[in-house]
């Protein structure tokens, strides 16, 4: 189910006026997204899903009280998810398994393949963790959940260029930490845009 902005707009506002089917079909529309950036932050899926019902219940029980102050209603969600993680992670010291993640999605593959599959994961955790708080942030925003560049600084109450010089910069750093070359443009004079980026 795809909504645009007037359509949010006009269904938080009904929300806000008691309708639950409102409510629901803001719940159905950022489950996902809310969902996966969560999940890519914490150990466990069952955190994850508690993490993001959390989310719900609070932007729930916030509503009555909700304005958009330059601020739409899916940037307000994911900075309460932001919030919810930074809290949890703070608490209870968890950080994402991408491993989990890897073998329950490669539950068919062989042993070999799933311990090239390991090592390269042990890799891109290790480039993630050498990021800084908001370049991961960034990423996680961008690629997890799939915001665009105006979308995620709204959630991190940046501006668009600074989220795009933090992706840039991350994206940059995660290439030298796995070894990565950087693509070259077609006149071989120099690194391409991430096709990402935009």
């Amino acid at each position: 189910m795809s909504l645009d902005d007037a359509a949010i707009e006009r269904l938080v506002q009904e929300a806000q006026a008691g309708d639950p089917w409102a409510f629901g079909r803001l719940f159905d529309h950022f489950h996902l997204p809310i969902y996966r950036f969560v999940a890519c932050r914490v150990r466990r899926p069952s955190d994850a899903e508690d993490l993001t019902q959390l989310v719900f219940v609070k932007a729930l029980e916030a509503l009555p009280r909700y304005e958009s102050r330059g601020i739409p209603f899916g940037g307000w969600l994911f900075r309460l998810a932001r919030n919810a993680v930074i809290d949890f992670v703070r608490t209870s010291h968890e950080h994402a398994d991408l491993a989990q993640s890897v073998d329950r999605a490669n539950g068919d593959a062989g042993p070999d393949e799933l311990a090239v599959t390991r090592q390269e994961i042990d890799a891109v955790r290790a480039a993630l963790s050498a990021l800084t708080e908001d370049q991961r942030d960034a990423i996680t925003l961008r690629f997890f959940a799939g915001l665009s560049a105006r979308e995620a600084a709204e959630v991190m109450g940046k501006q668009e260029g600074t989220v795009r010089g933090l992706q840039f910069r991350a994206i940059a750093a995660l290439r030298r930490e796995l070894g990565i070359e950087e693509p070259e443009m077609s006149n071989g004079t120099g690194p391409i845009e991430h096709p990402g980026m935009s």
